[in-house]
């Protein structure tokens, strides 16, 4: 695999023009013809060429800095993985660069554009719910670079990765719901190809099927993971002939918009709905019930991914083997779902 990054100079070889007046040409300077720039340009598209605005400053071919991008920066689980990143980064010398996409893929290949363009020593990244290729994240490999994806990760893609263990944590929900004696469970999961929410709905299924209850389609009910698909759920949930007597959201932010559409309808948590979510942000505690859910370990996730970008950097691009680190997730049981079960 090539490692070297096109140059200027290839772009000028390719061209039979002066590196110079590639430079321009990139930079759009007007006194280069636009019949040239376009020229320049498109052969820059096809070596996959990107500026290095570091590498005009430094000797070096990289930067102190780790590039980070995440989905979102308010949902508080994002926040707490990227404090472990950069505390452990600062420690080793390193700032991190932190960029979110937004929900949205090719927003989420801009963000790793620019980072390629800073040249920075390594990328953890947590996909967006619409990204289903990682060619963009090839590019940093080709170049040495190192790759680690973190919570939200493209299987096919071989790289590194830190995960939680949602499968299993989705499990224990199900399972405590059900042991307070909850029989018509729903799941407010999240896209239907996002893997995480595949992993999420999986153990919802299977809790359901093991303890000989029904699985229903009609209970699950896709959205984003955001707040405002907890309150449209929850609607569609409760136009049924049947509806559920709890419900387990893929995430805190969707558990949220569902508790604020039950109480909207005048339902007691716990005691008409068991309501449960996934992630341990810090207002689910301070609730009126406190909210159940699983605590993920964000910031353990952020050192976790670090270190591997640390460990990585010491080794020959060749020498990389890619590695999945495991994190166990913590089930927080609270008032949410504490109706008594009948004797």
């Amino acid at each position: 695999m090539n490692r070297k990054a096109p140059t200027m100079k290839d772009i000028a070889n390719e061209l039979g023009l002066s590196i110079s007046t590639v430079s321009r040409a990139l930079q759009g300077n007007p006194a280069i013809a636009d019949e040239t720039v376009e020229k320049v340009k498109k052969i820059a598209l096809k070596l996959d060429y990107f500026p290095d605005s570091i590498a005009r400053n430094l000797k070096t071919n990289a930067s102190a800095s780790f590039g980070v991008i995440v989905p979102e920066i308010k949902h508080e689980f994002f926040s707490s993985v990227i404090d472990g990143m950069e505390d452990l980064a600062h420690q080793h010398g390193f700032t991190v660069i932190v960029s979110k996409s937004n929900e949205d893929y090719q927003r989420e290949v801009l963000n790793s554009h620019h980072m390629l363009s800073n040249r920075v020593a390594g990328l953890a990244a947590s996909v967006s719910q619409s990204t289903q290729d990682g060619d963009h994240f090839l590019r940093f490999l080709n170049r040495g670079i190192p790759v680690v994806l973190f919570d939200r990760v493209l299987e096919q893609l071989d790289v590194s990765k830190v995960i939680v263990d949602d499968y299993q944590g989705s499990v224990r929900v199900v399972e405590h719901l059900i042991d307070k004696g909850y029989r018509r469970i729903a799941h407010l999961a999240g896209p239907s190809l996002l893997g995480i929410a595949k992993e999420r709905q999986r153990g919802y299924r299977d809790a359901l099927i093991a303890a000989g209850l029904s699985f229903d389609e009609e209970l699950i009910i896709h959205g984003a993971m955001e707040g405002r698909s907890g309150q449209l759920g929850v609607k569609t949930l409760f136009d049924l002939d049947e509806p559920p007597d709890a419900i387990f959201a893929i995430n805190d932010p969707v558990a949220m918009g569902a508790r604020a559409e039950l109480l909207h309808m005048g339902l007691n948590i716990p005691n008409d709905v068991g309501l449960a979510g996934f992630s341990n942000n810090s207002i689910t505690g301070i609730l009126d019930p406190p909210l159940t859910t699983v605590d993920q370990h964000g910031y353990k996730m952020g050192q976790q991914a670090v270190q591997i970008l640390l460990d990585e950097l010491k080794l020959d691009p060749d020498m990389r083997k890619p590695q999945t680190r495991i994190i166990e997730t913590e089930l927080i049981i609270r008032e949410s779902t504490a109706r008594q079960v009948a004797e």
